[in-house]
């Protein structure tokens, strides 16, 4: 991102926030109480952990799989597990249910049991604020933070799985938290939760507590800076992100297109710094239009997107490599915000 970019347009990643108060029709099933009293015990977790291992299997075989005493008492144990997390098929074998087969992988992950802590990791990327390579990403309870040591910007705070951690060791764990949280970004952009799949809200808002005599854009001179960003929250469970404007664009054709055209490619670069040459800042509040703009060899190309999200126009323009040159059309235009 750019120079300009301050801790308040970090990436924040809150899966576990309060859901949201739009009213979503609750699924038929257990209570939460009950399904969580269900998995209560070990030998109910051992259960699942042998299905989940060799499905599906008879009662003798499941029994020989714990550690229990006696056959009666685990009859009770897997009466507790029946209908919500395991179902007995027409040969009288056990399965998982879908509730159950989301229960062993997150056992197997250590989901709701691992918290992973990690020495700061060296990254090879430049600071976007400062220039330096001095960026070093340190995991804290299954959150990697991404700072820079000169000059103790705080770049991103991102959630990860604890599976995650385990699977990956220090060379390549910035490769797959990039991965991991482009695809979380594209799903809240295409309306669906990467976590339960539920319906998602998407609002374009501008920094509320940034500096309000911060410097005017570089790129776009003689208009106040007012940077942007994007709060996706999912309806049904809470989940919900804030990025950036910038970051939910990289794979809009037209910005993949314009990389193309100047021999470059925007996915090479990690989320934590996709370019110095990015600027985004509102240009219209009625109507609401904030303008996201990428400078490649001298030509611009410029996203207008609106409150929900949506781009809804963009433009090439030839500035020549003076990053001066601007039409009094386009500067009227871009102004006024007509375009949104």
């Amino acid at each position: 991102m750019t120079a300009e970019r301050r801790e308040d347009e970090t990436v924040t990643d809150e899966s576990e926030g309060e859901p949201a108060a739009a009213s979503v029709p609750e699924p038929d099933g257990l209570p939460p109480s009950d399904a969580f009293g269900a998995l209560g015990g070990e030998t109910r977790l051992e259960i699942v952990r042998a299905i989940a291992d060799e499905t599906p299997r008879t009662f003798s075989a499941l029994f020989d799989a714990t550690d229990e005493d006696t056959s009666a008492g685990f009859a009770y144990h897997l009466r507790q597990l029946t209908d919500g997390f395991v179902r007995q098929r027409e040969d009288e074998r056990y399965e998982l249910t879908d509730a159950g087969r989301s229960v062993a992988r997150a056992l197997r992950a250590g989901t709701y049991t691992a918290s992973v802590d990690r020495d700061p990791i060296e990254l090879d990327d430049d600071c976007p604020f400062c220039g330096d390579v001095a960026l070093v990403a340190t995991v804290v309870d299954n959150v990697t933070e991404i700072d820079c040591e000169n000059c103790d910007a705080p770049l991103l705070q991102l959630s990860f799985p604890a599976g995650g951690y385990a699977s990956h060791d220090a060379d390549d764990l910035p490769e797959a938290l990039d991965a991991h949280h482009r695809r979380r970004i594209a799903s809240f952009g295409d309306g669906v939760c990467p976590d339960c799949a539920g319906t998602v809200s998407t609002t374009v808002e501008a920094v509320a507590d940034r500096d309000a005599t911060a410097p005017s854009d570089p790129q776009e001179t003689g208009t106040e800076h007012v940077p942007a960003r994007t709060v996706f929250e999912c309806e049904a469970c809470g989940a919900d992100l804030r990025c950036p404007v910038a970051l939910t664009l990289l794979d809009h054709p037209a910005v993949v297109a314009f990389y193309h055209d100047h021999a470059r490619d925007v996915r090479e670069r990690p989320i934590w710094n996709v370019g110095s040459e990015w600027r985004e800042r509102v240009v219209s509040r009625d109507p609401w239009c904030v303008l996201v703009s990428t400078r490649l060899d001298g030509e611009d190309l410029r996203l207008y997107v609106a409150r929900d999200g949506t781009v809804v126009d963009h433009r090439r323009v030839d500035v020549g490599e003076d990053h001066t040159s601007e039409s009094a059309s386009d500067r009227s235009r871009r102004d006024s915000g007509a375009s949104a």
